[in-house]
Formats: structure tokens, sequence, C-alpha cells
């Protein structure tokens, strides 16, 4: 895949990520960090677990947000706010 493509895909799953985790926001950069980091926790996890969400685009973004979710509830976890 590209990178123009895996920004893109990092994106969408980093913002539905942190649409579906309500959490601290973190802007456009920070969903795209936390997206292509969650599309590698996505599909670390969901390999142990032998689950697939499907090839292509929409595979790719619901693993990454999975992964996301992750990573957004573990950054909350460690920063939590007293």
């Amino acid at each position: 895949m590209s990178i123009i493509g895996t920004l893109i895909i990092g994106a969408i799953a980093g913002w539905l990520g942190g649409t579906l985790y309500k959490g601290s926001g973190l802007g456009l950069i920070g969903n795209i960090i936390v997206g292509i980091l969650g599309s590698g926790v996505g599909y670390w996890l969901l390999s142990v677990l032998h689950i697939s969400l499907g090839e292509g685009w929409i595979g790719a973004i619901l693993t990454g947000a999975i992964g996301a979710i992750v990573i957004l509830f573990l950054i909350n976890l460690v920063s939590k706010k007293k």
C-alpha cells in the first residue's frame, strides 16, 4: 500500500477509534498516528484471536479502529487526570 493510502486509512481509523472511544481529543495528526499504530496493534491482536475482518480498505479501517481504541484506552489509563 502506498504511503498516501496508509495515511488515509490511519486518519480514518484514528478518527473512528476516537469517535467510538470518548477520551481526550488528539487532533488530526494525533488521529493519524494513533490510527497507523492502531493498525499494527489491531492486526496483531486479531491474529492472536484468529479473527479476520476481511481484506481491502474496509477491513483495514475496522482493524485500525479496533487497535486505535486499544491505544486510546491505554493512553487515557496512563494519563488519567485526577
